[in-house]
């Protein structure tokens, strides 16, 4: 609902200001290890250490918006969960249920965050980390003490990942080697306590690193307990400076209630309460990834990298959305695993400045099982899905990066992916195959111009693809024919003007169309899948950051986006025009920083966004809009220890997630003005 502010005072307003630099964010620095500038047109928030710009894999060479959020920022943060993190980049979207571990997600490029259409490829150290469904439960594994970097690519003209990469991708990294000892103590708002211990040790040719973490709080409303602990440990061994492999473990427990929905006339008097049906609503949530890594580089123009994993989820959750519904327990039980690989070769033409020869490829088996119960307060009346199906999903890619000269950059790249998998419905004892999606064909191309120094200018164009999820991947009755991948072809072009170490800016104009787009049921029995036509998004981001003084740096970032239904499916005919759901058409989000002393930083960070659409229908109204200030003092107290004081929605501005259950719209409120200080010690 609207506050007294946002009733003075336009959203549209206030978030201008913020993109304009009022407001603030984490420290901006750059790079630590700068690539070759004529790489890429990257932006950067905080500090980024750059190991191996060069590697196989990288995505050093991709000339679309690719956005580094640095280790510094992350490990500062007080969060419930790491997607919250993702969230300070620039045109990202961050959707809040605040309903226990199904606590939120981000999204971009004009999808939504409700989870009927999952567009971002997730990755953590280079891993697949979706779910079948193309949700990110394998996120809540990462503890912000134990990040050293978030890269999010933007587009649809990265070859490298081919299933949910329907949008982009997100790749969390994490600390892997030095001697060091990381640890970190938190108490604030709504009974929250938090600790951290992060350590490295680096010997000769072996190094180690571990995490271990925990977290709990009641949350701002009523019965919104959460309690989350999360083991990890990686092993490397380096015998030479060309290769190194290694192993990464990691364990994770998360419990949590769910607070529930409130309705509009409850969300306006007693925002942090809970309704007495949602007492016995809660979730607990148990995950372990597995992967070995190998990387080789036996001379300066060839270079190889691979990892294999096994990643497990087991998730019990129950739920009721109100009180005329029943309430469910769902259950899901997935384990997946595969490899990727990636071969680099740079040879030297004599009449080219440059040439980059890539190829690649990743497999990804899994096998699922999803189950549904209509309960009343976790007691089974009768069960409403039992199914269990496999899916393996592969792909291959190639890419060129050539440059005839040293203005001028050519990158033209291929992926091909395909699908298989069977299913079984054990209530009825019916299977049914994969969908016959074919070789799914991706070509893509971007160029690159230096016109002059610090300037670039960018296009690329480049396609990817969405198949159904869950049951809705497969050919079941009454469909007798197999369902096509939906194709998604995009195109970005902008300018990145970086004139020195301090100062760096990107404008950058997209659209992305999609062809046959579905989008799942979300609280169908049987998992299935609404059409919902060919669509079109489109956009402009401006990001700008800058280092104004020695004491005084700031950054802000402007998205204006547009999600709409082109051509519905024939059964709908009255969506055609519409925007589509929970799309805010702006984002802004920015920030200062202000070292008032050598050991005193001082920093004020905002972001907001405007209303969104409740239904594709468009006649629900529009709700969403808010504008959240942050404060944040951080004091060196010597060498090895930092104080540090965050206040999160500084002015107590309303906030909320809302959705249409078919009669009335459901709210979910988020959290009001809440402390944290905490502790840091270093060696």
């Amino acid at each position: 609902m609207s506050s007294d502010l946002r009733r003075a005072v336009s959203a549209r307003a206030l978030l201008a200001a913020l993109a304009c630099g009022l407001s603030a964010t984490p420290t901006l620095a750059q790079t630590a290890e700068q690539p070759p500038k004529r790489d890429g047109v990257d932006f950067t928030v905080g500090e980024v250490i750059i190991t191996a710009p060069n590697a196989a894999g990288s995505s050093k060479s991709l000339l679309t918006s690719v956005d580094r959020l640095g280790g510094d920022v992350a490990q500062a943060a007080s969060v419930d969960y790491a997607w919250e993190l993702i969230g300070r980049l620039p045109g990202v979207l961050v959707t809040d249920f605040n309903q226990g571990t199904t606590s939120g997600k981000f999204s971009f490029r004009g999808f939504n965050g409700e989870g009927e259409v999952n567009a971002v490829k997730l990755l953590i150290d280079g891993v697949p980390s979706n779910s079948n469904d193309g949700n990110m439960p394998y996120l809540d594994m990462v503890f912000p003490l134990d990040i050293a970097g978030i890269e999010v690519v933007r587009g649809t003209s990265d070859p490298r990942y081919g299933l949910h990469a329907v949008a982009g991708s997100a790749n969390v990294l994490t600390r892997i080697g030095g001697t060091y000892l990381d640890a970190k103590v938190l108490a604030g708002s709504y009974a929250t306590y938090e600790g951290q211990v992060s350590g490295g040790r680096e010997t000769g040719a072996f190094s180690q690193n571990y995490l271990a973490a925990y977290r709990r709080s009641d949350g701002y409303r009523d019965h919104g307990d959460l309690e989350r602990v999360s083991l990890a440990g990686k092993w490397f061994y380096k015998p030479t400076d060309s290769l190194r492999a290694g192993l990464i473990a990691r364990i994770y427990k998360g419990t949590a209630d769910e607070p529930g929905y409130l309705t509009a006339a409850q969300a306006a008097t007693d925002p942090s309460s809970t309704n007495a049906y949602n007492r016995t609503d809660g979730d607990e949530r148990k995950m372990g990834q597995y992967s070995l890594h190998l990387d080789w580089t036996p001379s300066e123009t060839l270079s190889w990298s691979s990892k294999a994993y096994y990643e497990t989820l087991r998730d019990d959750r129950y739920v009721k959305y109100s009180a005329s519904a029943s309430q469910q327990r769902r259950y899901t039980e997935e384990e997946h695993w595969g490899a990727l690989t990636a071969l680099r070769y740079e040879p030297s033409v004599d009449a080219l400045s440059r040439l980059v020869l890539e190829v690649g490829g990743d497999v990804q088996r899994q096998d699922n099982i999803s189950l549904r119960y209509n309960t009343v307060e976790r007691t089974v009346t009768s069960k409403t899905r039992d199914q269990k199906f496999n899916l393996t999903a592969g792909g291959v890619y190639a890419q060129a990066v050539i440059e005839p000269t040293d203005w001028l950059t050519l990158t033209p790249a291929w992926r091909i992916d395909w699908i298989d998998g069977d299913f079984l419905n054990r209530l009825t004892g019916a299977a049914a195959p994969i969908n016959d999606y074919g070789a799914i064909q991706q070509p893509k191309f971007s160029v690159a111009v230096r016109p002059a120094s610090g300037v670039t200018l960018y296009a690329n164009w480049g396609r990817s693809f969405q198949v159904g999820v869950g049951s809705g991947a497969y050919l079941i009755p009454p469909r007798t024919a197999d369902l096509k991948p939906s194709i998604n072809e995009g195109w970005e072009t902008g300018v990145r003007y970086a004139p020195s170490e301090g100062f760096t800016a990107r404008l950058a104009i997209w659209d992305q169309t999609a062809t046959g787009e579905i989008k799942r049921k979300l609280n169908d029995p049987l998992g299935d899948f609404d059409n919902l036509g060919a669509t079109d998004r489109k956009g402009v981001d401006l990001q700008v950051d800058a280092q104004l003084s020695r004491r005084w740096k700031a950054w802000g970032a402007t998205a204006w986006q547009k999600a709409r239904i082109k051509t519905p499916d024939p059964s709908t005919p009255a969506l055609a025009g519409k925007t589509i759901d929970h799309v805010p058409e702006w984002l802004v989000s920015g920030g200062v920083d202000f070292a008032a002393t050598d050991r005193l930083t001082l920093s004020l960070s905002g972001s907001g966004q405007t209303a969104y659409q409740l239904t594709t229908t468009n006649d629900h109204g529009k709700y969403g809009d808010y504008v959240s200030v942050d404060l944040d003092a951080a004091y060196q107290l010597n060498d090895h220890i930092e104080l540090r004081l965050q206040i999160k929605n500084l002015t107590d501005a309303d906030r909320e997630y809302v959705w249409w259950d078919g009669a009335q719209t459901l709210h979910s409120p988020g959290d009001g003005r809440s402390a944290f200080v905490s502790a840091r010690l270093r060696y």
